[in-house]
């Protein structure tokens, strides 16, 4: 059975100083499609040398986790958890803030001295409560670690989590995402899995494509119905697509700045724990 698209959503263009930043989700009509909470989309441009580079300095966070896919460019990333690594085009990096840890994503010395391309998705995706607390972990996969297999002929998938096609993705995540990168060639037709009861993530990151016979341009997002079976897609153009899926979570949530809990009071218990000193310092 194939899903149907109920609506397509432009990304808000929302840059942050000098970087190019759209933002398909939250938007003006949709706060989330649980348990996806947030997408930003940074480039894609080009840094000149001698830049400043990401601006995103050390910052908290509680109760989900962040999912980053560079697509060109490179990443690094500092924790208080001890984490540390410098991830490059074609890698990922996940992070569960959980209860709670201080982050930095910054672009390494050599990127800010000789510029180049840049390109990132940061997805966020919700923790139900009885996995809020779970203790802080970082994941990060250079390109050659992460699986990439033919779903068919001109349609190839990076596969960071979860399964499909006989294919596993190689992070084992808290409650069962499947998340992915999809790159198909101009004039193909393919299906992708789209389980009942999952909630599927589908953003068109470069291009366009027919989605269940609905126009899906660049650097939008679709919602779906909950049938079971498959999304039928046709590439209009070359296309990459961030897709994925995952069990919605049936909770109130109460998200502020870089927390996401269930109640105003873990909120305000957050902003404590952290100006307490409790996520840790660098």
């Amino acid at each position: 059975m194939t899903r149907s698209v109920t609506a397509v959503y432009p990304a808000m263009r929302d840059d942050i100083g000098d970087l190019v930043t759209r933002r398909p989700l939250p938007n003006r009509e949709l706060e989330q499609i649980s348990p996806f909470l947030f997408l930003n989309h940074h480039g894609p441009q080009v840094y000149p040398p001698n830049n400043r580079g990401l601006p995103f300095g050390p910052h908290p966070h509680r109760g989900f986790e962040t999912v980053t896919f560079i697509l060109e460019g490179s990443l690094s990333h500092l924790d208080t958890g001890g984490h540390e690594s410098v991830i490059h085009a074609g890698g990922v990096q996940w992070m569960t803030a959980g209860s709670g840890l201080v982050h930095a994503e910054l672009s390494p010395d050599v990127f800010k001295r000789r510029g180049g391309p840049l390109e990132i998705l940061q997805l966020w995706v919700n923790l139900p409560a009885d996995k809020k607390f779970s203790p802080p972990n970082y994941t990060g996969l250079q390109t050659t670690e992460i699986p990439k297999f033919a779903l068919s002929d001109g349609v190839n998938v990076e596969l960071t989590s979860g399964e499909m096609a006989g294919h596993t993705g190689p992070i084992e995540n808290l409650t069962g995402l499947m998340m992915s990168v999809v790159r198909a060639e101009a004039g193909k037709t393919f299906e992708l899995p789209a389980p009942q009861g999952r909630s599927v993530f589908f953003y068109m990151v470069t291009g366009n494509a027919s989605v269940a016979g609905k126009d899906v341009p660049e650097h939008h997002l679709a919602k779906f119905d909950d049938k079971d079976g498959h999304i039928t897609c046709e590439a209009q153009t070359d296309c990459v697509i961030l897709f994925g899926h995952g069990a919605p979570i049936d909770e109130p949530m109460v998200a502020h700045g870089p927390f996401v809990m269930n109640t105003v009071d873990e909120i305000r218990d957050a902003i404590v724990d952290y100006q307490a000193g409790k996520f840790g310092n660098f």
